[in-house]
C-alpha cells in the first residue's frame, strides 16, 4: 500500500537500507520535521531534489530512515543518526499545511540476501583499488575484504565523491548487481582526475 512520508530533501546525499547517515538539523522546518517524527514513528524520508533550490522537484527514488541516536540541543537544533530502512518510489507530492514537505510513495522491496558473483566482487575490488590509488585515498583494504557484498557496494555508493546525479543513479539501480556495475563505471570515469584532491580515509 502507498505510504505517506515526511521528507527531508537533501542535495548530494543518499541513504541506503542498512546504512547510517549523520545529520545536523538546524532549519526551523526540519526541526519541526524531526519533532513530528519523534512523536510518531521516528521515521524520515531522505530524497534528493533535482536542483539545489527551495521547493525544487524531487527525484523519484529516496530512502526511508529511522532516527537512531539523537542529541537535542538547547537552541532547538538536533544531531542525529538516520538508519536506512527501505528505498521508496515517489508517486506524488501532497498538498499539506506543515512546514515540511510530504509525499505519497511506494516502498521498494529489495532482496536483502542478494550477493555478487566471485567475478563481480573481484572486479569491483580491483577497480576500487585503482580508483583509490589515482585519487590518493587511504583505504583499510583488510576491513574492506571482510565486508559482505551489500555493505560494501551500498556503503561505497553512499560515500563516494560523485556528483548528485550519479549518486541518484546508484540509488535507483534495480539490484545489487546493477549497482555494482554502475559503480565500477563511475569509478573509471571519475578516476581520471589528477589525484590532487585532499586525501580521504574510507573505512
Amino acid at each position: 500500500m502507498p505510504q505517506r512520508l515526511s521528507i527531508f530533501p537533501l542535495p548530494g546525499a543518499v541513504l541506503f537500507p542498512g546504512l547510517q547517515l549523520p545529520l545536523h538539523i538546524f532549519e526551523p522546518r526540519y526541526r519541526s520535521l524531526v519533532g513530528d517524527a519523534l512523536v510518531r514513528d521516528r521515521k524520515i524520508a531522505l530524497i534528493q531534489p533535482q536542483k539545489p533550490i527551495d521547493g525544487a522537484p524531487l527525484f523519484t527514488v529516496g530512502c526511508v530512515g529511522q532516527i537512531g541516536e539523537i542529541e537535542a540541543m538547547e537552541d532547538g537544533r538536533y544531531n542525529l543518526i538516520l538508519e536506512g530502512k527501505s528505498r521508496f518510489k515517489l508517486i506524488r507530492e501532497l498538498d499539506v499545511a506543515t512546514a515540511f514537505r510530504q509525499v505519497e510513495a511506494d516502498l521498494i522491496e529489495d532482496d536483502e540476501d542478494e550477493t555478487l558473483s566471485y567475478a563481480q566482487r573481484g572486479g569491483f575490488e580491483v577497480e576500487a583499488r585503482k580508483f583509490a590509488d589515482r585519487q590518493g585515498y587511504s583505504v583499510d583494504w583488510d576491513s574492506v575484504e571482510r565486508l559482505d557484498d551489500q555493505s560494501l557496494i551500498n556503503g561505497v555508493s553512499q560515500i563516494a565523491p560523485f556528483d548528485p546525479a550519479s549518486k541518484q543513479a546508484l540509488l535507483e539501480a534495480d539490484n545489487l548487481s546493477a549497482r555494482c556495475e554502475l559503480l565500477v563505471q563511475l569509478m573509471q570515469f571519475f578516476g581520471r582526475g589528477d589525484g590532487n584532491e585532499e586525501i580521504m580515509t574510507l573505512q
